[in-house]
């Protein structure tokens, strides 16, 4: 068996060791045939498909630096361009940080410890860091779009241009350039120059009007959840970008943002209003349309409780509960009567659920059918078993921190997951290897621009 994958010379897009492959020319484009009888094993159980693809991440905090890690975790050659004393912002958002090893090297003593921030969402990449503010530095960054096959940014719309890197200007310097725009709303309309903050964004689009109790304020989700979808709807679109201009010979420009994201995001609420006109509003953990489906306080924890149908309700009532009047009294008996007298039957759950700790009730709902789980602090998560089977964690060698443990690449091919490679970079790590290996800048012209404070 084999698969054809269309490249051109000069696409990024090429065969790699794991490769049996033999060429095929035809109307001077090179088709790469693989033999998948024959391809060596890959550690993370296909070959990293985005290898010989270089990315430059002009990037920082959480959507953009998350979209290219994705990247990176499928082979991608990721270089974070990042401001020459600081760095990507979430560098200095500690604590937490990880205790600087004994072996860290010297040369990076300066720099303050790496954040737990950082370290989420750097992983596979390498670090340089480039003042483009200054002419000498937009030439660094110009050599490197001249080598690149994408670049993702995530400045305020028109900033870049105003600095000789906005879309128009590097498409002339590279016309095969994917170039992805990560902005808070767009690069048009009257909200387009406004910074994109998750949290902002949450509120504005949506998301926290429906977040939280019923009877108290809106409230934001635990974790920067808007952020992180436009950082995988960036990934989804720059693998996208990779594969039209395999059709097309064509970079593309990507306009992504928060905001748009967001409303997505809403999902049936969004399609409650545009088809029935139906107002979102806030309900805690319960669901507007099942009772019971929502969070109970047991004597020492909390405990969600799902039974979605009449069967399952029964079975909680008598097997559960060993309360069986519950499933026969007829203002519970029916999903439609029990979500009528919510506020009768939720308050005898809870009398009920409270008479014991959270490890009793779960034990007794194991094998039942009624669909159930712990609320879980996160040393709980990461101590569940099936975290631990699924091996959701990776431990690395980081050069200033020693051994620390990441958040594994959340897929797996073939039962495998893509390898960390790299641990996150420290600021500035691979500055003098990029500008010497790669763009062939002499020992002396990168003394003269470290002297001028370019990198």
């Amino acid at each position: 068996m084999f698969s054809l994958c269309k490249t051109s010379a000069s696409s990024g897009l090429r065969a790699t060791r794991y490769f049996q492959a033999s060429k095929v020319v035809s109307g001077g484009v090179r088709y790469l045939r693989f033999d998948a009888a024959d391809a060596e094993p890959a550690r993370g159980g296909i070959p990293p498909p985005l290898t010989g693809v270089r990315i430059v991440d002009l990037t920082r905090v959480l959507a953009g630096p998350t979209a290219t890690m994705l990247l990176a975790d499928l082979g991608a050659d990721v270089i974070k361009v990042e401001e020459v004393s600081r760095g990507d912002d979430t560098r200095s958002w500690s604590p937490p940080a990880a205790p600087l090893a004994d072996t860290a090297p010297a040369s990076a003593s300066h720099l303050p410890a790496e954040s737990a921030y950082f370290l989420a969402v750097n992983r596979n990449k390498r670090s340089i860091t480039v003042n483009f503010k200054k002419p000498e530095g937009l030439e660094i960054v110009h050599d490197l779009i001249r080598k690149a096959d994408v670049l993702v940014e995530n400045f305020i719309p028109g900033k870049l241009a105003e600095m000789g890197l906005g879309w128009e200007e590097c498409r002339e310097i590279n016309p095969r350039l994917i170039y992805a725009s990560i902005t808070g709303y767009g690069q048009t309309g009257p909200y387009r120059k406004a910074a994109g903050y998750d949290v902002v964004i949450e509120g504005e689009a949506g998301l926290m009007h429906i977040t939280g109790e019923p009877d108290r304020p809106p409230c934001k989700v635990g974790v920067a959840v808007t952020d992180i979808s436009t950082g995988l709807y960036a990934h989804g679109s720059i693998l996208a970008a990779l594969l039209s201009r395999q059709q097309t010979g064509k970079g593309v420009w990507i306009d992504v943002n928060l905001f748009e994201t967001q409303i997505a995001g809403l999902a049936n609420i969004a399609s409650n209003y545009l088809i029935a006109g139906a107002e979102g509003s806030r309900h805690g953990t319960s669901h507007p349309s099942i009772v019971p489906y929502q969070v109970f306080p047991c004597k020492d924890g909390f405990l969600l409780i799902g039974a979605g149908n009449d069967k399952q309700f029964n079975t909680l009532a008598t097997k559960i509960l060993e309360c069986p009047g519950l499933a026969q009294d007829e203002r519970f008996a029916t999903n439609s009567a029990r979500v009528a007298y919510r506020k009768t039957l939720v308050p005898i759950l809870t009398d009920i659920l409270k008479e014991h700790d959270r490890d009793y009730w779960l034990e007794k709902f194991k094998g039942q059918g009624v669909p159930f789980g712990p609320i879980n602090n996160i040393q709980e998560t990461f101590e569940h078993p099936q975290a631990k089977a699924r091996g959701i964690t990776v431990e690395v060698e980081h050069p200033r921190a020693g051994p620390i443990k990441l958040v594994a690449p959340a897929v797996s091919y073939n039962g495998k997951r893509m390898p960390v490679k790299r641990p996150p970079p420290y600021l500035s790590q691979h500055t003098d290897e990029v500008l010497r290996k790669e763009l062939g800048y002499s020992e002396d012209k990168i003394a003269l621009l470290r002297e001028q404070k370019i990198i």
